[in-house]
C-alpha cells in the first residue's frame, strides 16, 4: 500500500482558480485495465458483463437479505445428473450460499445463484418473461438445486439483471417439484435453520437493486401492458405512492394492503386478489391527498402487472431505506421520462450536492427551489439534514437503528411539512417532486404550481397559497435553483417583464463619450431569456442574510456585452458573492444532451444598509472561494471515470463500511472491508476545500437577525 498525501492551495481574492486535481490522503493499491474488486472474495477479477451483474447480486445479498459474505462462494462446483444421463458431471453455481459460519461443501449449500450478462437493448425496453417463458434457463437453475438427495439446498435465483426468477425446492412422497416464488423467503437468524419468518417482514433496499426494481416496474408496465412510457411512468408512480401510504398507515399493526404472497401472484385468483387490494388502497391514498391525485386517476393495469410491481416493491421497506438510495433510484426514473422541452435541464446529482453542501442548510431554515423540476435539490436537502443528525450523535457512515430511523424519519416530516417549499410552471413536475418528497419524508411537502418569474402574480393555482407561505424576501433563507436557459425560450410576456424593468430587464449600452455602462431612457428590451431573469427574481425572493445557489451559462459571467455586465453589476450591488465553481462541459450533456459550460453561483443577499454602502463605495474587498471542476465523475458517454497510476493503472481505495447484517439470529453491525476504484470527481473535494476556506475566511455581510427583518 502506498500512502498518498496532496495538498490544495486556497484562492483568497477574486479571481484566483483552484484546480482540485486532487484528493484527500487515503489508502490505495491499483487494478488493471478492465478489472473490478470482487465483492465475496475482496480479490481483483476481469469486469465482465456477466460479471456486473454478479457484483450487484453479491451486494445486495449482504446489504438486503444480511448474508455475510464469508458465507458465499463464487463459481462453486456442483455434481448434477439428469434422469436421462446415467453419468453425473459438475456444473457450477455463480454465487452460493451456504448455512451459516459452516464450511463451504456441498452438505451445507443452502442457495444456488445463476447470473448471466444483462441483456444488449440499446435505447428499447426489454420486454420482461414470465416463468414459462424461461423455462429452459430455469431448467439450468433446477440442476443446481439438485433432487431429493440435497433437501436443504432449496433456493435458487436465475437473473442476467433484467429478469429475474426464483425457485423454491419442494421435497414431496414423489421425489423434488420447483414452485415459482416472487422472491426469497426472508430467514430469521442462521441461514438453513430452517426457522422461516413471515416473508412480510421488510428489508432496507440496497441503491443499486432498488434502481434496477424501480426500473424493472417501469420496463413491465411498457414492454409488457403496452402502454406509452409517460402512461407507464404515472402508473408505477401512483403505485410507489400507495406502497409509502401503505407503510405509514399500517405501521404497528401487522400486515398492509401493498402486499403478495410467495406464490400469489402465479395464480389467477391470486393475482384478482392483489388487484382488488391495492386498487382499494389507491382511492384511499386519493381521498387523503386530494391536492395530489384528480378523482379521474385511476390504476388500469392488467391483474398479471398490478401483480408484478407489487411483487417487486412489497419487500421492501421504504421507509426504513435511505433516503439517498431512494432519492436516486426515484431521480433516475423520473428523469428519463420528465425531461421537458423548455430548457428544463435536470441537475446532476453531484453538482446537486455540491450546491447543498456548500450552501449547508439548517433545520430552522426554509429552503426553496422555485424551478424544482422533479425534485432534486429538496431531495438533497433532506439527505443533507439526516446526514448532518447523523453526525451529531456520531454514527454517521453507519446505518441507523431503528430508533434512530423512526426519530430522523418524524424530523424530516415536521422539516418538509414548515421549511421545504419547491414550485413549477409545469404541473406534471409538481406531480412527481410532490410524491418524490412524500416516498422521502411522509408527507407531500409544500410545492406550488405557478410561473415563479410572474410571481406574486399569475393565474396558476399555486400562486395564492405561495403568496402566504414563501412572500418575496421575507421567509426563504436559502434558495436552490437551475433554471431554465436559453435564448429559444424567451420571456416576452409584458406582465412578467414588467416587475423586472427597474433591475435587470431595460436596454443596456455604454456611454459614447465616457464608455460608462448606462440604461437606454428611451427604448426597452421586448424579451429576454429566462436565466437572465431568474437571477434577479431568486435575489428577491430570499431575505436580507439569506443565501442561494443558482446553475447559470458562463457567458452570463464571462461575456463583455453590456446586458451581461449590467447582470454582473446587479449582482455584485445586491449581494455577497460566496463562491464561483465552473463546472466542464461532461455535466450536462450526458444527463440533458446539452454541450453547454456552466457556473455554479453562490450569493448572499446584503441588506439595505449593505446596499447602500456598495453604491456609496464604502464597501471593503474581500475573499471569494473560486474553483474549476474538471472531472465530475464520468465521461461525455455517461461512463464511470476513473482516477488512475501515473502508468494507468485504475487507482483503487480501501474503506470499511458499516453493514448490518443478520447474523446467527442477532442483527449485528460491523465493519466491512471493501476495496473499490477510485472515481474521478473534482465536486466532493471542492465542497471539503470551501470548508476549510470558511474557517479561514468567515461569510461576508451581518447575520439576519431572529426574529426581525435584517434589512429593516
Amino acid at each position: 500500500m502506498e500512502e498518498l498525501t496532496l495538498d490544495l492551495d486556497i484562492p483568497q481574492q477574486l479571481g484566483d482558480e483552484v484546480d482540485p486535481a486532487a484528493e484527500d490522503t487515503q489508502q490505495v493499491t491499483a487494478l488493471e485495465e478492465g478489472q473490478v474488486v470482487d465483492y465475496i472474495t475482496g480479490k481483483a477479477i476481469k469486469e465482465t458483463p456477466k460479471e456486473k451483474v454478479r457484483q450487484r447480486i453479491a451486494r445486495a445479498l449482504v446489504h438486503e437479505h444480511g448474508i455475510d459474505p464469508h458465507d458465499m462462494a463464487r463459481d462453486f462446483p456442483v455434481t448434477v445428473s439428469a434422469e436421462d444421463a446415467p453419468r453425473k458431471r459438475t456444473k457450477k453455481a455463480d454465487i452460493a450460499v451456504f448455512e451459516s459460519g459452516a464450511p463451504h461443501t456441498t452438505a451445507n449449500l443452502r442457495r444456488v445463484v445463476v447470473c448471466k450478462p444483462e441483456p444488449k437493448r440499446g435505447k428499447n425496453v426489454v420486454k420482461l418473461r414470465e416463468p414459462e417463458d424461461a423455462q429452459k434457463d430455469l431448467d439450468e437453475l433446477k440442476e443446481l438445486l439438485g433432487n431429493e438427495d440435497r433437501p436443504a439446498c432449496a433456493d435458487g435465483m436465475w437473473t442476467d439483471g433484467v429478469d429475474f426468477f426464483f425457485l423454491k425446492k419442494v421435497i414431496g412422497g414423489f421425489g423434488a417439484a420447483f414452485e415459482d416464488r416472487s422472491d426469497w423467503e426472508v430467514a430469521d437468524g442462521t441461514i438453513g435453520s430452517r426457522t422461516v419468518a413471515s416473508h412480510q417482514r421488510l428489508r432496507r433496499a440496497d441503491p443499486e437493486m432498488l434502481k434496477t426494481s424501480f426500473r424493472r416496474c417501469h420496463n413491465y408496465i411498457h414492454g409488457n401492458e403496452g402502454m406509452s412510457k409517460d402512461a407507464a411512468f404515472w402508473q408505477f408512480l401512483y403505485l410507489l405512492f400507495a406502497k409509502t401510504y401503505d407503510e405509514r398507515v399500517s405501521r404497528g399493526t401487522g400486515r398492509g394492503r401493498f402486499r403478495t404472497g410467495l406464490k400469489e401472484m402465479f395464480e389467477e385468483g391470486g393475482r384478482a386478489a392483489i388487484s382488488a387490494r391495492v386498487k382499494e388502497l389507491f382511492e384511499d391514498v386519493k381521498h387523503e391527498y386530494k391536492g395530489v391525485f384528480k378523482p379521474t386517476d385511476e390504476i388500469t393495469l392488467s391483474d398479471r402487472a398490478l401483480a408484478f410491481i407489487v411483487s417487486e416493491l412489497a419487500p421492501y421497506d421504504l421507509s426504513g431505506t435511505d433516503i439517498d438510495a431512494k432519492g436516486i433510484a426515484y431521480q433516475e426514473l423520473v428523469g428519463t421520462n420528465l425531461r421537458g422541452d423548455r430548457g428544463q435541464y435536470f441537475t446532476p446529482r453531484g453538482a446537486v450536492n455540491l450546491m447543498v453542501e456548500i450552501l449547508d442548510p439548517q433545520e430552522d431554515e426554509t429552503v426553496l427551489d422555485p424551478t424544482c423540476g422533479t425534485g432534486g435539490f429538496l431531495q438533497a436537502t433532506l439527505n443533507h439534514l439526516h446526514h448532518t443528525w447523523q453526525k451529531a450523535e456520531g454514527t454517521y457512515g453507519f446505518p441507523d437503528t431503528d430508533e434512530q430511523r423512526e426519530r430522523f424519519r418524524d424530523r424530516l416530516q415536521v422539516y418538509a411539512d414548515k421549511h421545504l417549499f419547491g414550485s413549477d410552471f409545469d404541473p406534471s413536475l409538481v406531480r412527481a417532486t410532490t410524491m418524490n418528497i412524500m416516498t422521502l419524508a411522509e408527507t407531500t411537502g409544500n410545492v406550488f404550481h405557478m410561473d415563479s418569474l410572474a410571481f406574486p402574480r399569475g393565474h396558476l393555482p399555486g400562486v395564492e397559497l405561495a403568496r402566504k407561505a414563501i412572500p418575496l424576501g421575507k421567509a426563504v433563507d436559502v434558495l436552490l435553483t437551475n433554471p431554465p436557459f436559453g435564448a429559444d425560450i424567451p420571456v416576452s410576456d409584458e406582465s412578467v417583464l414588467g416587475s423586472f424593468r427597474e433591475g435587470i430587464a431595460r436596454s443596456w449600452g455604454r456611454n459614447k463619450e465616457t464608455g460608462e455602462l448606462e440604461a437606454s431612457a428611451t427604448s426597452q428590451p421586448g424579451s429576454m431569456a429566462p436565466e437572465q431573469l431568474f437571477i434577479q427574481r431568486a435575489i428577491e425572493w430570499v431575505k436580507p442574510g439569506g443565501r442561494m445557489g443558482i446553475v447559470l451559462p458562463n457567458g452570463i459571467l464571462s461575456n463583455p456585452g453590456p446586458t451581461d455586465e449590467a447582470i454582473r453589476r446587479y449582482i455584485l450591488e445586491h449581494c455577497w458573492v460566496l463562491a464561483s465553481v465552473e463546472l466542464p462541459v461532461e455535466t450536462f450533456i450526458v444527463d440533458a444532451n446539452v454541450n453547454i459550460l456552466t457556473t455554479l453561483l453562490f450569493l448572499k443577499r446584503k441588506t439595505d444598509q449593505e446596499v447602500r454602502n456598495h453604491r456609496l463605495g464604502t464597501e471593503k474587498p474581500y475573499p471569494v472561494f473560486m474553483a474549476v471542476a474538471e472531472k465530475v465523475g464520468f465521461d461525455r458517454r455517461g461512463a464511470d471515470l476513473y482516477k488512475r497510476e501515473p502508468n494507468g493503472d485504475i487507482v483503487v481505495e480501501t474503506t470499511v463500511e458499516m453493514e448490518r447484517l443478520r447474523i446467527r439470529g442477532k442483527e449485528v453491525t460491523r465493519p466491512l472491508t471493501r476495496s473499490r476504484p477510485v472515481i474521478d470527481n473534482d465536486l466532493p473535494v471542492i465542497a471539503e476545500k470551501y470548508r476549510e476556506f470558511r474557517v479561514k475566511h468567515p461569510v461576508p455581510g451581518v447575520e439576519p437577525r431572529m426574529g426581525a427583518e435584517a434589512g429593516a
